[in-house]
């Protein structure tokens, strides 16, 4: 089994933050925290990979208190540099298992997060720990991506997902323990003789939405609703990715 810490160690943590720009950009913040904000209905919120507190730190901002559960101490100790314990306190440990308390009124997992957990076991256990956290009714927010397999060409097993100066994203699957790899790849975009490119794999385990549905049924939750992004655009079979909404029964 990976080891996700040794993933997020020291190194992953120091180039995570993007400050405007990509994940970090107001276009995508400002959507996330208004959702957010609203369906923790004035109650406590609990990030589940809070990582460097991207989204947790404007929605302490926005006025709601917020909680963490983060496997890797490096991402904590980055975390740190921004806020205090007292502001967002943070538990240690695996987010399928690891207690931060009860009575949320909102759990949420960010940016294909679900998906480090390699195996299907884990990641309905992660569905009933958020369970054990939320007050009755308290709802459970999941962004996901929606697997790819329609653009693998017969006989190939990857797809190239980025191409663009200086970077390079391929997916690699293994359609049949729904296990994708993607291999990103940094490089001088100067065409010069060098051979120095830098090499990063992540792994995931791809979760269609209907499968989705069923862990959130197992764990005690009901479906509410699915957009296509925060910004809460019409989910289509044409969506590439989705935020799903399920509240505890």
């Amino acid at each position: 089994m990976i080891d996700q810490s040794r993933l997020w160690d020291e190194h992953a943590a120091a180039t995570y933050d993007t400050p405007g720009e990509g994940m970090f950009a107001a276009e995508v913040l400002e959507p996330t925290v208004a959702l957010l904000s609203e369906l923790a209905a004035g109650g406590r919120a609990l990030e589940l990979a809070i990582g460097t507190g991207r989204v947790a730190i404007p929605l302490r901002e926005a006025g709601v208190e917020v909680a963490g559960i983060e496997l890797s101490e490096a991402m904590i100790d980055r975390l740190r540099e921004k806020v205090d314990a007292a502001t967002i306190p943070v538990v240690q440990g695996d987010m399928t298992t690891a207690t931060a308390g009860e009575g949320f009124t909102l759990a949420y997992l960010v940016f294909n997060t679900i998906s480090n957990l390699l195996t299907q076991e884990q990641q309905v256990e992660c569905f009933r720990n958020a369970a054990r956290h939320l007050a009755p009714g308290g709802r459970f927010v999941v962004e996901l991506w929606v697997p790819q397999l329609r653009s693998l060409a017969p006989g190939h097993g990857g797809t190239v997902e980025v191409s663009e100066s200086g970077y390079l994203l391929v997916d690699t699957y293994d359609t049949l323990a729904q296990l994708v790899v993607s291999h990103h790849v940094r490089f001088d975009p100067q065409v010069d003789g060098s051979r120095e490119a830098q090499l990063a794999r992540t792994p995931h385990r791809y979760v269609w939405p209907a499968e989705l549905d069923l862990m959130a049924q197992l764990a005690g939750f009901e479906f509410e609703h699915r957009y296509a992004g925060f910004d809460r655009a019409e989910f289509t079979a044409e969506s590439r990715s989705h935020v799903s909404v399920y509240r505890r029964a």
